[in-house]
């Protein structure tokens, strides 16, 4: 769902946190460098007489090269409490020890869910991946031709990066050799649309080239959410290929460290190969709770309870905050900055955009996740969206659209900000979840008046973020909008302004994600028609010739000025969900699986309690 907004070091206005992984090299300092040729030289005669050592053995014993296609696993079953880990749960396993952990879980061979026609695996099956209707199947055609087509371009200019710069036919690496970003980022959406080719080519440079053992540092949120969330959803979709899941307890393994502190929030980036956390700063709230599902679900699968208990402390902390009358929190909202050394929150703004946006969306999913067993999370849910109503609903004028306004300071509530990022599109999908839990709106009883108000409430925003797209030349949203709050606006005057420097369009999942789910909740055509609408501008003004798409920097004018960078979240979740939008009901059902904050699908299970 993000990047989220990040404070420029030179104090001008936000960029986003992808750009942070840029590394400055100074090689100025040439005090040592004898030193360290003469060094270098005794270490390469080293490994000089290692390797012809080590090669005589080779030809003399033959090894077995590590066989990749491991059979499924399955978990053993847990007892999901909180339970402190002790410190030397946090060491990293290496490979031995992890590869010694994967082997001892088995699966029942009827628990395989096979297809001769399917890339993937779900439970329970698709009856068909074609709609019924032809219109509908050409539109989905399209959709999966729009990822190859963005596959095409990074495939010819970047295979390998993490990410991708269509306009200079280039990419960037997180970390030195990268860390798989838009590879593992970009799996599930391969399996849904079964596009073998593709998939194997990004299958073989995981299992050839993916190593996280970099001395590098990354934001615990972002990677968690892209590449562990990634794996984790590949594991599930491929029939558990078990090379997803050794290489998701190897980075599981690695972003524990970051929460080795007292509060139990994590700090907000570590350096993968030795752990050590940037100690400075505050985290953002939606990064420090927006691990949980992947985290476990990790623990899920490999039976071991760390990765549940660093990610359930989170929540237990947040909870006390969120009641304690001195905190800054407000009726169930939370500020958007909060301290991982003390653990209180460092800020009283609230806002469900960047920063905050995702607190909210999983509160609601953890309930959903495992069953709708864990109750506590249903009640934190219902409570914040009864602050959201209470103090961030507000409507527009002249035409009282719906959206949700900031707080610049808690302590004064009635001092309403209305500012809206697209980032809070999601929240018309999250309204209408969470009445239905999943199933259609047709299957439940008549609503009562609080469900009926969430469900009115998702649907006008989700309306007000369409309208987003509805009033720019391009047919595209802008990063965020200003909203007419004044009483007194005449009959012509626009409910929404779009300043200059938040004109740019980043290729967004939030609106579409929103209306994929009131499509499957409804079943109402409307929103197809929305999704349509905005897919055929994404072609016209943001698809490149010769492969990829690029952002926008002003879709108030055509043509629009094209921005280098063509995001992971663009095949991860922008194309994904309008792919399930024209796709049957029955692939990924919602009452069998919730989607993490970068549309990562896993499925629903039971703790055995």
């Amino acid at each position: 769902m993000l990047p989220v907004h990040r404070t420029m070091k030179n104090g001008q206005r936000d960029f986003y946190s992808d750009d942070k992984y840029d590394k400055i090299h100074n090689n100025s300092n040439h005090k040592f460098l004898k030193k360290k040729v003469l060094a270098s030289v005794g270490i390469l005669s080293i490994f000089i007489i290692y390797y012809i050592f080590q090669n005589k053995l080779d030809k003399s014993t033959p090894t077995q090269p590590d066989n990749l296609d491991f059979s499924p696993v399955t978990p053993p079953p847990f007892v999901p409490t909180a339970i402190i880990p002790d410190e030397n749960d946090y060491e990293k396993a290496d490979d031995d020890f992890e590869q010694e952990q994967l082997e001892q879980y088995h699966i029942d061979d009827s628990l395989k869910l096979e297809s001769d026609s399917f890339l993937f695996t779900q439970y329970p099956p698709p009856s068909s991946l074609e709609p019924d209707d032809s219109l509908t199947a050409s539109r989905q055609t399209q959709i999966i031709d729009a990822f190859r087509h963005a596959w095409k371009g990074y495939t010819k200019d970047a295979f390998g990066k993490d990410e991708y710069q269509p306009l200079t036919h280039t990419g960037r690496n997180w970390a030195p050799g990268g860390l798989g970003l838009m590879m593992i980022d970009s799996l599930d959406t391969m399996l849904l649309m079964n596009l073998t080719t593709e998939y194997n080519e990004a299958r073989e440079w995981i299992a050839t080239k993916l190593n996280f053992n970099k001395e590098q540092e990354v934001n615990v949120f972002e990677t968690t959410i892209r590449i562990l969330g990634g794996l984790l959803s590949a594991y599930h979709l491929s029939n558990n290929d078990r090379l997803y899941l050794k290489k998701a307890v190897d980075l599981g393994d690695r972003l524990l460290y970051a929460f080795d502190t007292d509060s139990g929030i994590p700090y907000s980036d570590i350096t993968l190969s030795s752990g050590i956390p940037r100690r400075y700063g505050p985290s953002s709230t939606a990064e420090a709770t927006t691990i949980q599902l992947e985290f476990k679900y990790l623990s899920h699968l490999t039976g071991n309870m760390k990765y549940w208990n660093a990610a359930e402390k989170v929540m237990d902390h947040m909870n006390k905050l969120v009641n304690d009358p001195n905190s800054g929190a407000l009726d169930g909202l939370v500020p958007i900055y909060i301290d991982a050394i003390d653990g209180n929150f460092a800020s009283r703004e609230i806002r469900l955009g960047s920063r905050g946006d995702s607190y909210y969306e999983y509160l609601l999913k953890q309930y959903l996740q495992t069953d709708k067993s864990e109750i506590k999370y249903r009640e934190r849910y219902d409570r914040a969206m009864d602050g959201i109503k209470k103090h961030l609903i507000q409507y527009t004028y002249p035409n009282h659209y719906t959206y949700i306004a900031e707080l610049m300071d808690s302590r004064n509530p009635s001092n309403k900000y209305p500012k809206m990022d697209h980032l809070v599109c999601f929240m018309g999908g999250s309204f209408v979840l969470g009445v239905t839990e999943g199933s259609s709106i047709h299957e439940l009883d008549p609503l009562d008046a609080k469900d009926s108000e969430d469900f009115r409430l998702g649907q006008e925003i989700t309306r007000t973020c369409y309208e987003m797209y509805k009033m720019t030349a391009t047919g595209l949203a802008s990063e965020l909008v200003y909203l007419n709050d004044k009483e007194q606006s005449g009959p012509n005057e626009p409910d929404m302004e779009i300043r200059y420097q938040d004109a740019h369009n980043l290729l967004r999942p939030e609106t579409l994600e929103s209306l994929f789910l009131l499509y499957r909740m409804t079943g109402e055509e409307q929103y197809r028609e929305w999704g349509w609408n905005i897919f055929e501008s994404f072609e016209k003004y943001t698809k490149l010739e010769d492969g990829g798409y690029a952002a926008l920097k002003d879709v108030m004018t055509v043509p629009p000025p094209k921005d280098n960078r063509m995001d992971t979240f663009f095949l991860a979740e922008t194309l994904k969900y309008l792919y399930l939008l024209f796709s049957p009901d029955d692939i990924i059902p919602l009452e069998s699986y919730v989607f993490n904050t970068e549309a990562h699908p896993l499925p629903v299970f039971t703790p055995i309690l």
